[in-house]
């Protein structure tokens, strides 16, 4: 568990204060065992705590939803029921779980959605039962909840929500909630909460809008693990066993090829970067791709060795033009090494990619041309992106539309290729690949808006690189460009852009201007857009094991992953 300063670090203060109070713990049948700080409660790994979902319909039978605050530490962003919390260890909240869940949320009803506290009072709750569920929103956070679900009617309401927990609200009726749950219409693209998702299948969906017909359900529902879509985790298929399985297979596949190499202090600053861990996503997707699409062979392992090596390959020589001296916690292997080494390395580590490839019995000489082709087309976008990314620091203005295309070849031509060439040493369809390889594409988007909205927010610990770097090195990430872009007085982010270093009070006040000028929101809202892109793109494969998992690495993507 990290602590309490370094787990809270580049979060809104208020949202970080909150996570001092303290919920109660309970057992998965709800009998309390104790209480914790809400930071424990919902990071990294977590413990079980009660909390309480309310449901406020009006007298013409529409549903309060709520969109939660950006600022929001779990789950930011996304769409819920109209309102979620936690009781709390204190009087009046930590007795009967029943009534104390109705008290929390006539406490909690006037701090989010400003309805006035004499109004929360006279408000009759219902209780339909309880479920129990845990979700992660990234590696750092998640919930692990028996959430009560409480349901209450009023003729009328005035709502103002309170900004720092809400970011928006609407009233809707029984076509209004099918398109939330199908995610169409003007929902599509949306991210709903697990936990309404959840709910509302359990306990609404067959009977509403004939309230009459719902009844209390005993017990606690157990769902385990489930995914951001609120799908439940199947044992053995979840993408982290996925990546466990073959993650030693693909290793040693990685270690006897860059084995080739037998100068000493080269064949050590080759290994350098893959002794820093890292869940080598990028060597086990063409496998995971090709079980989805249809079967894999040892093939794929060759491939995505291959691509994985290439991937290091240019963090090597990333750092060298970044002079960025960490990398996944160690020192880059110029630091460690030299520059002269470090590029050597780089050149012999592209070599040794395109010669395992050439070598594997398990790939036929009409698959190794597109692969071979694919590769080299990929490690030019890179090549490409990563100069037109060095050019945007010395122009005075850079558009959204360039920065998407940049980091489409700089980061998501990596993704792309890997999912195409394994859909296409698979056997697939010109169709499947085609879709495939948007699916990568989009994946890896998501993944860099991520990875730039975490170089913010994110610490030097667990970052495994400085911390606000590109900041201070004036990269124009699509942060920087809405918030040059805002013609708003923006002074602590200005005077600490490209200056290359500052003091960190300076750097955090930087980030606040970035959280108080929507910088950052925007940047989330565009992640999660290619996030729900990527998953249309998986609809052409029929439903597997297999498929879930890539499912699984579509959600993974909302945060950075080595």
């Amino acid at each position: 568990m990290a602590d309490g300063a370094n787990a809270l670090s580049g979060y809104d203060n208020s949202q970080a204060e909150m996570m001092a109070e303290r919920c109660i713990l309970v057992d998965l049948e709800d009998n309390m065992i104790g209480s914790e700080s809400k930071l424990v409660c919902h990071n990294e790994e977590g413990l079980l705590h009660r909390a309480f979902s309310v449901l406020i319909f009006d007298s013409d039978n529409r549903l309060l939803i709520q969109q939660r605050s950006h600022d929001k530490i779990t789950f930011p962003g996304i769409w819920a029921n109209s309102c979620c919390s936690h009781p709390l260890d204190i009087e009046g909240e930590n007795g009967d779980p029943i009534q104390g869940c109705i008290n929390a949320a006539k406490r909690k009803l006037p701090q989010e959605l400003g309805i006035d506290q004499d109004i929360a009072n006279s408000m009759e709750f219902s209780h339909l039962g309880s479920f129990q569920y845990k979700c992660r929103w990234n590696e750092e956070w998640l919930e692990n909840e028996v959430d009560h679900v409480l349901i209450t009617r009023v003729d009328s309401l005035e709502i103002f929500p309170n900004e720092n927990e809400i970011s928006g609200h609407k009233w809707i009726g029984p076509e209004g909630i099918r398109q939330v749950m199908e995610g169409s219409g003007e929902w599509e693209g949306e991210i709903v909460a697990p936990w309404f998702r959840l709910l509302w299948r359990e306990f609404l969906a067959e009977q509403y809008p004939h309230f009459d017909d719902i009844k209390e359900r005993d017990g606690v529902v157990i769902f385990g693990e489930v995914s951001i879509e609120g799908e439940q985790f199947s044992p053995g298929s979840s993408l982290m066993s996925a990546l466990k399985e073959h993650r030693e297979i693909v290793e040693n596949e990685i270690l006897s090829s860059l084995s080739k190499i037998k100068q000493e202090r080269l064949h050590g600053a080759m290994k350098h970067l893959f002794t820093g861990g890292g869940k080598r996503l990028r060597a086990i997707m063409p496998k995971l791709v090709g079980d989805a699409v249809g079967g894999s062979n040892p093939g794929h392992n060759t491939l995505g060795a291959s691509i994985e090596i290439i991937h290091n390959f240019t963090l090597v020589h990333d750092d060298i033009m970044d002079q960025d001296p960490i990398r996944r916690g160690l020192d880059a292997v110029h630091v460690a090494y030299d520059d002269a080494t470090a590029i050597n390395a780089g050149d012999a580590m592209l070599a040794v990619a395109f010669e395992i490839l050439a070598e594997s019995e398990h790939i036929a000489s009409d698959d190794l041309v597109f692969l071979v082709k694919s590769i080299g087309e990929m490690v030019r976008r890179v090549a490409e992106g990563q100069m037109i990314d060095m050019e945007f620091e010395k122009r005075e203005v850079v558009s959204e539309d360039e920065y998407i295309e940049m980091i489409a070849g700089k980061t998501s031509a990596m993704f792309e290729t890997c999912a195409m060439t394994g859909a296409k040493l698979s056997g697939a369809s010109e169709e499947v690949v085609k879709s495939l390889a948007e699916w990568g594409l989009n994946m890896g988007l998501c993944f860099q808006l991520m990875d730039d909205l975490i170089d913010i927010t994110g610490d030097t610990e667990t970052l495994g690189k400085p911390a606000g770097s590109d900041i201070l090195q004036g990269k124009r990430t699509l942060i920087a460009i809405h918030a040059l872009d805002s013609g708003n007085h923006l002074p602590s982010f200005t005077k600490a852009y490209g200056s290359g270093e500052c003091s960190p009070d300076l750097l955090a006040e930087a980030v606040q201007e970035l959280h108080d000028n929507d910088s950052i929101k925007y940047a989330k809202d565009r992640a999660m857009f290619h996030h729900s892109k990527a998953h249309s793109c998986l609809d052409i494969l029929e439903e597997s094991e297999s498929l879930k998992i890539l499912r699984e690495m579509t959600d993974f993507q909302l945060v950075r992953i080595n």
